[in-house]
């Protein structure tokens, strides 16, 4: 299958061979514009449906201290879904590579110059914590709520269709999970492989209708972040629960993972959650 490179991403690295930089470049990040795959969803820039963030961690952050000394560490950065912009992740795979033979003072000084230049490369202020490799924070945990995957259904659509989804007349409050998540790299045709919680307040999702929504992302492509909005404006124009959170956790790729949240106000992810896909 041939793969076109939206036009939003004519300059960016991704789907291309890139030589990895020897020495700290902030001019490597590429913004994407978070309106142009919004649109279709319906969703308008300055009056979102939902709060949210994209959480990414980078397991291949290192640099030099000031006496030339290589130091590793894992970070964790949170940009806001309100951000303009999202940043593709080979330009910040290449961006944080940049680092590595590059001498710093201090742990500090790196993490302030991660949340400058993540923040000017998306729009807003970027959070970002840097951990050692052994940090206990990092320990992977499971998905809360019930997992909806043991159910033996026939599916034979790999293409999101909203028509699975359907609801009972019973309100309930619930969480379930799928680990069966996948969608393709919208340049690259490359698997992401994820799992997905769905935490409600409304009228009761018939589990296997949702199962087969779930599932029909295996052939879709788009970046994580617009997958997580599709499920979620998919979800609340069919089921339309009181309130809604939608997480995904992405399996890492080129030592970086991304798992986007986006949810009803107040609505809040369990922090800090890794799984050991991850």
């Amino acid at each position: 299958m041939a793969h076109h490179r939206p036009e939003t991403l004519t300059g960016a690295p991704l789907g291309r061979e890139s030589a990895y930089p020897e020495h700290y470049d902030a001019g490597l990040l590429y913004p994407i514009e978070r309106a142009a795959n919004r649109a279709p969803l319906g969703i308008e820039e300055g009056a979102l449906p939902f709060d949210g963030e994209d959480e990414w961690h980078a397991f291949e952050l290192s640099w030099l201290n000031a006496r030339g000394k290589p130091i590793v560490a894992v970070a964790r950065f949170r940009l806001p879904a309100s951000s303009p912009r999202l940043i593709e992740s080979k330009s910040w795979k290449l961006y944080l590579n940049s680092f590595n033979q590059s001498r710093f003072a201090s742990t500090d000084e790196v993490t302030q110059l991660l949340e400058r230049d993540l923040a000017e490369a998306a729009g807003a202020a970027v959070g970002v914590e840097v951990f050692g490799v052994d940090d206990p924070a990092l320990t992977p945990r499971s998905l809360p709520g019930e997992c909806i995957d043991d159910l033996d259904i026939e599916i034979a659509d790999y293409t999101p269709s909203a028509a699975h989804l359907t609801v009972g007349e019973e309100i309930v409050e619930e969480t379930l999970h799928s680990h069966l998540l996948k969608s393709n790299c919208p340049v690259t045709g490359q698997p992401d492989w994820g799992s997905v919680m769905i935490r409600y307040r409304g009228p009761k999702l018939d589990r296997e209708g949702l199962l087969r929504y779930l599932v029909g992302y295996r052939q879709h492509q788009d970046f994580h972040e617009h997958c997580v909005e599709h499920i979620f404006t998919d979800l609340m124009a069919r089921a339309r629960p009181e309130r809604l959170l939608v997480l995904a956790r992405y399996v890492r790729r080129g030592g970086l993972d991304i798992s986007p949240w986006r949810a009803t106000p107040g609505e809040r992810p369990p922090e800090p959650l890794r799984l050991a896909r991850q």
